[in-house]
């Protein structure tokens, strides 16, 4: 079995920002009701006929210079998002068509905002195994596009965005380390988008009752988030043999400041070796992550060799958590 790593990010956000002030405007809401209950002070918009697509390819094409590899060498694309393009074809097959990855084969993975983490675990695996040399995987997200923007507990919350990895063998000993996946259907129902499957497929009614928008039990999503967040972290150090006080970079999902505290405190680790964008860009869901990644290595915190937790949490209710020892120089295999 071949290490695996990541030897190239990038990231894309849509140009259009809706600070708190502007949500404010026609939304029973302030600024500092939001910054001091979320630590989101503005997020990034899709315009309307920006498709996740349009996302995913823009931040993939920059992983792809980022890596110095060109869209012929890919073997897969993976695409983690829970507001695709459409319910089929998958966007994953919309990316590689607009890349020119003619030799890709391509699928989209949906575990909400847990899916980069579980997009990196199917990718590295094929990795591994020597099937494939070069996988692409892409968190991106819509939100604002099944948001009600009537709801001031939800809207609030989530911005637009994707993030991008490619992977592929690295030497020994580098990589990732561990991952720690799990999930928990019976708390599906607190986190949903009801309308538009085939259990309850669109129609007058639904359209009407808003049920093609995100609908969350907020306080029971936070409850549940707090507890997972350090338990799913702690684990996958001990499945990695790293201590805690070797971690170099922990990068968390950025859903609400006060659960990233949450985490941080129950790992014992220091505040200056926690990635917080959280305040630019909401939550992001799939993309929060990559996105959180790719700024990180532009801004030079990640350097060869440091070990890096990455760890998540959504909808299912899902979440996942990697350990990665970082090297950017993939091997020629």
């Amino acid at each position: 079995m071949r290490s695996v790593g990541i030897v190239g990010t990038g990231s894309y956000l849509p140009d259009k920002v809706l600070s708190n002030a502007d949500l404010a405007k026609f939304v029973d809401t302030n600024d500092e009701w939001i910054a001091s209950r979320t630590g989101i002070r503005q997020r990034h918009i899709a315009e309307k006929d920006m498709p996740t697509s349009e996302l995913c390819y823009q931040a993939g094409l920059r992983a792809l210079e980022d890596a110095q590899i060109v869209p012929e060498e890919i073997d897969l694309i993976i695409v983690a998002t829970m507001t695709p393009d459409y319910a089929f074809p998958a966007t994953a097959c919309l990316v590689a068509d607009r890349l020119g990855a003619k030799n890709a084969a391509a699928f989209d993975l949906e575990a909400a905002c847990s899916g980069f983490i579980f997009a990196l675990a199917t990718a590295s695996q094929f990795v591994a195994t020597g099937m494939y040399k070069t996988v692409l995987v892409i968190g991106g997200e819509v939100l604002s596009k099944i948001l009600n923007w009537e709801d001031r507990s939800t809207c609030i919350l989530f911005g637009d965005g994707a993030g991008a990895a490619v992977l592929q063998a690295v030497k020994e000993g580098f990589g990732f380390l561990s991952f720690e996946l799990g999930a928990d259907g019976s708390g599906g129902k607190l986190l949903s988008q009801p309308a538009g499957g085939s259990k309850c497929p669109a129609s007058l009614e639904t359209v009407g009752k808003n049920l093609h928008t995100l609908q969350m039990e907020g306080r029971e999503v936070y409850k549940f988030a707090v507890r997972i967040m350090g338990d799913v972290s702690v684990k996958v150090l001990e499945k990695a043999g790293i201590k805690k006080e070797d971690v170099d970079l922990f990068l968390p999902h950025q859903a609400n400041t006060r659960i990233i505290d949450a985490a941080v405190k129950r790992l014992g680790i220091s505040p200056d070796k926690v990635v917080v964008n959280l305040d630019k860009y909401g939550n992001m869901s799939a993309a929060s992550i990559p996105v959180a990644l790719d700024e990180a290595v532009k801004a030079r915190r990640i350097t060869e060799g440091d070990t890096i937790v990455m760890v998540g949490f959504g909808a299912g209710l899902t979440w996942g958590a990697c350990v990665l020892k970082w090297t950017k120089v993939g091997l020629k295999v």
